[in-house]
Order: structure tokens, then C-alpha cells, then sequence
């Protein structure tokens, strides 16, 4: 696919100019930017370092505890350099908004709704997977919260009734992003999706998921001028295999059911990416992957083979 420039629109004012000569060395071409939105796994849950032994479990499944414990210890030691210092990626730079103020800068540690360093979500490996894969600057626009459900947060215009609240924030937060920019050259080149909790307790909600996330995709590409934007959708993975006709189970076939109606899009598991709560920080919180870093990490890796899979380059 020939990627394309996109256009502001009406609400904005978009020049398109040229970039100027990058330095020698200096990478070239438009900016790769890569919309992840969904609710709070999306906005990261995983623990950084706190280990306090009642209320984080001694650290165990913590990243630090991860660099050096778990099963993906090798791939993850790009995190951080020989100092202990955690890595500022230069070639990646994200912006995400988080209790009413935008944070905006190299990639690494810290950019979740707590703020500062506390935690990650899957955008920390999906962005240097993505910052591997491009020659040219890439930018990710993470817009998330959490308790939010597509039935009626995020419901997309499409679906009918009262669109969502935070679909009309989430492209208005893609939007400022973009135009932070300014004369900067961009390509919009992915969508992803990492949601579904709220939907998942409610049959009702359950039920409709499917043309919800549809509607999503169609009213997306619409709002961007992007007919075949790529869009990856997260499998709610939470709590590893689920058990046969149960209420996760029957979700995740609706979430893989609603993807293999949108053109150009991929369903990704990521049950795999599951951890034990007992090596785990917060041991009660099963919605949130019980806050273990490495899960958040295999999360990210996941949804950038997903990603790759799908831009052909």
C-alpha cells in the first residue's frame, strides 16, 4: 500500500510544506504516526519499580524484577543502558494527554495516566518496534481512559443513538497532536485498538461489540480521509486461556468476529502475554493484566508484529 498524506480538517488549518534537508546522518521523510487508543490497559497498568511488600508483592513481575526474572528478560534489555537509566528513545516520540494535561516527548517509561515513571503500557515496545521498522521519525498518539466502554464511551457515530463522549475526545486529541506538528510532513499509517472490559461484564453491550467495532474502523478512516488505514485490534487477553463458554470466551470471539469484518485489519491475541498473579505486583487486579510489566511488554510486541504484519514493509 502507498501510504498518503493526510489532511486537517475543517477545524484546523493544514499547510503541507516540505521538510527541511535533514542533516547528514539525520533520517528523512514524513513523520509515522500511529494512533493507540482504548481504555485502561491502553493507558498502562504495568509496574515500573515500586515493591512494597504488602501492597506491590516485593516487586516480583515489576519491570525491574522483569529485566532480570522473567521469561522475556533478554528482549527487553534495550529498556534500559548500562547505568540502570531507563532509555529515551530520540527517533520516537509520543504524545498522550492524562488528567488534563499533554506529555509529550521521547519515547520511554511513565507515559500512563499515573504520570512521571511509575508505569508503561504496550505503547513503550510497540514504539521501538516501530522505531526498528522506519527509517523515518515516528510519532505515537496514545488516547486513553479508563472504565470506558464502546457501547456508549466510545460509541462512533455510525452505530446510531448518542455518539460516545470519548470518541469525539479521542479524535479531538488525535487531532491537537497532529497539529502540534506544525510544517512537519506526516503519514497517517495505523490505528490501534486495545479495549473491551467494560463491554465484556455486560451481555448487551457483548452482543453489538462486533458491528461497534466495525462502525469504529468505517467512521476512523472516515474521519481521516484513510479508506485502508491499517488497524490492529488487541484481543482482551486478561487472565490467559479462558474457560469454554465463559463470559470472556464468548467476548473474544465476538472481538475476533467484528475484526474479520474491517478490510485491512488484524485480530491479535494476546492471552499469551499473561502472567501468575503471584509473580505478579498487584495481585487483585486481574483486569489489569494484575499490573505485570513483562505482560504490558508482550502486549506491545504483539501488537507491533500485528501492525508489520499489515503495512507490507
Amino acid at each position: 500500500m502507498t501510504p498518503s498524506v493526510f489532511a486537517f480538517s475543517s477545524l484546523f488549518v493544514a499547510v503541507l510544506v516540505f521538510l527541511p534537508m535533514p542533516a547528514a546522518g539525520e533520517p528523512s521523510g514524513p513523520v509515522q504516526v500511529f494512533i493507540l487508543a482504548g481504555q485502561s490497559n491502553m493507558e498502562g497498568q504495568g509496574v515500573v519499580s515500586m515493591d512494597h511488600p504488602e501492597h506491590y508483592n516485593g516487586g516480583k513481575g515489576n519491570l525491574v524484577w522483569s529485566l532480570a526474572h522473567s521469561q522475556s528478560r533478554q528482549r527487553m534489555q534495550h529498556l534500559r543502558d548500562a547505568e540502570g537509566n531507563w532509555i529515551e528513545r530520540e527517533d520516537v516520540s509520543i504524545s498522550f494527554k492524562a488528567r488534563g494535561k499533554v506529555r509529550k516527548g521521547s519515547l520511554t517509561v511513565g507515559y500512563t495516566g499515573y504520570g512521571e515513571s511509575s508505569h508503561i503500557g504496550p505503547e513503550l515496545q510497540f514504539g521501538h518496534l516501530m522505531g526498528e521498522h522506519f527509517d523515518e521519525p515516528v510519532l505515537l498518539i496514545k488516547t486513553a481512559w479508563g472504565g470506558k466502554s464502546l457501547q456508549k464511551d466510545f460509541r462512533p457515530p455510525s452505530s446510531g443513538g448518542e455518539t460516545g463522549p470519548f470518541y469525539r475526545q479521542m479524535i479531538e486529541e488525535v487531532r491537537t497532536a497532529l497539529a502540534g506538528l506544525g510544517n512537519s510532513r506526516f503519514e497517517i499509517r495505523g490505528f490501534v485498538w486495545m479495549q473491551g472490559w467494560n463491554d465484556m461484564v455486560s451481555e448487551e453491550a457483548t452482543a453489538e461489540y462486533a458491528d461497534n467495532l466495525v462502525n469504529l474502523a468505517k467512521d476512523l478512516r472516515k474521519e481521516f480521509k484513510a479508506p485502508q488505514l491499517p488497524i490492529v485490534i488487541g484481543e482482551l487477553g486478561n487472565g490467559g486461556k479462558a474457560r469454554d463458554g465463559s463470559g470472556m470466551d464468548r467476548f473474544r470471539k465476538v472481538q475476533r468476529a467484528g475484526s474479520k469484518k474491517i478490510t485491512n485489519a488484524r485480530f491479535v491475541p494476546t492471552a499469551h502475554c499473561a502472567r501468575p498473579r503471584e509473580l505478579s505486583p498487584n495481585v487483585g487486579h486481574g483486569h489489569h493484566w494484575f499490573g505485570n510489566a513483562e505482560s504490558y511488554f508482550l502486549v506491545g510486541e504483539a501488537l507491533a508484529a500485528g501492525m508489520k504484519g499489515l503495512l507490507g514493509r
